[in-house]
């Protein structure tokens, strides 16, 4: 079971002190946009998750298959055009593979969880509790 993130209010006009379990980091704004720049933007954790979660799922895919995958570099860029979010994923395959496992990788890389997530629908439930 996932644990539960945090967020609350941190130092600055914008920056947010988050938690989830024993593990605390810190999330802003740009100073452009009114914050400190003193962590990641909340989008850029939605980036860092999806590159995270694929490059996961590739070196888990890789193992079990003895695929020779020495490194998966994931790189995620997010636009908003039109209230439309873009997220272009990159995927740089290294290692000695051949290219019906570098198509393979990448056709497991549309599955990792949170691409799917992304991809599916979502429902946000939002509850105000005392």
């Amino acid at each position: 079971m996932m644990r539960k993130v945090v967020s609350q209010f941190g130092e600055g006009p914008l920056q947010q002190k988050l938690s989830t379990g024993d593990l605390h980091f810190l999330s802003d704004a740009y100073s452009t946009n009114g914050g400190n720049g003193t962590g990641p933007t909340p989008h850029e954790y939605l980036g860092a998750a999806l590159a995270a979660c694929t490059s996961m799922t590739l070196k888990m895919y890789a193992s079990r298959k003895s695929m020779n995958l020495e490194n998966a570099v994931v790189t995620v860029d997010i636009e908003r055009v039109n209230d439309v979010e873009t997220f272009t994923r990159e995927i740089q395959l290294q290692g000695s593979l051949s290219a019906e496992e570098k198509e393979r990788l990448i056709e497991i890389a549309n599955k990792c969880p949170i691409h799917k997530a992304l991809a599916g629908e979502i429902q946000i439930k939002t509850q105000l509790v005392t």
